[in-house]
């Protein structure tokens, strides 16, 4: 309990360092993402989550919220509809159900108890449709509640602070 108590008091919103949060190498990333990519994240929650460096950006602010459950199960959730074998698709149903949907999951995320229950019923025959309903309403919380709190973060503007200086 010490331990995370501690890192929230070394938690910090502010990215100077974007290295750690860009995928692949930060610092040709860094270069390659102009000010007008990162300016349309702000178009769309969509067209945040559809950028791979607004994707990266994005969670790393989930991060310091400790939320990043959220993202991670949709993002599970997309991969989880391109499972082509039927033989893998009960078996990755159960671990998303196990690892995000189920009571005490070690990374539950916040959906009402109907929409748990009905997925729950789902996994009875898995289909490639049996997490829409929470998906849906992860993305609306996402939406709703952490993307607006995004754009107004000290990591976005600090970004796009850093791309725009680039260009002066």
């Amino acid at each position: 309990m010490r331990t995370r108590l501690g890192c929230l008091s070394h938690k910090s919103d502010s990215y100077n360092d974007f290295t750690a949060i860009l995928p692949d190498k930060p610092n040709r990333a860094l270069k390659r993402l102009s000010t007008e990519e990162a300016t349309r994240w702000a178009d769309s929650f969509d067209v945040l989550l559809s950028h791979k460096y607004g994707l990266a950006t994005f969670r790393a602010f989930l991060k310091t919220e400790f939320s990043e459950e959220n993202l991670e199960f949709w993002l599970a959730c997309e991969d989880f509809k391109k499972t082509r074998s039927a033989a893998k698709l009960a078996s990755k149903a159960q671990r998303i159900f196990e690892e995000f949907i189920d009571v005490q999951a070690p990374r539950e995320v916040n959906i009402d108890f109907q929409t748990r229950e009905l997925t729950r019923r789902n996994m009875q025959e898995p289909s490639l449709s049996c997490f829409d309903q929470a998906q849906g309403k992860v993305h609306s919380l996402m939406e709703k509640d952490s993307y607006p709190r995004f754009l107004r973060s000290k990591i976005y503007t600090d970004l796009l602070s850093q791309t725009q200086r680039r260009l002066s």
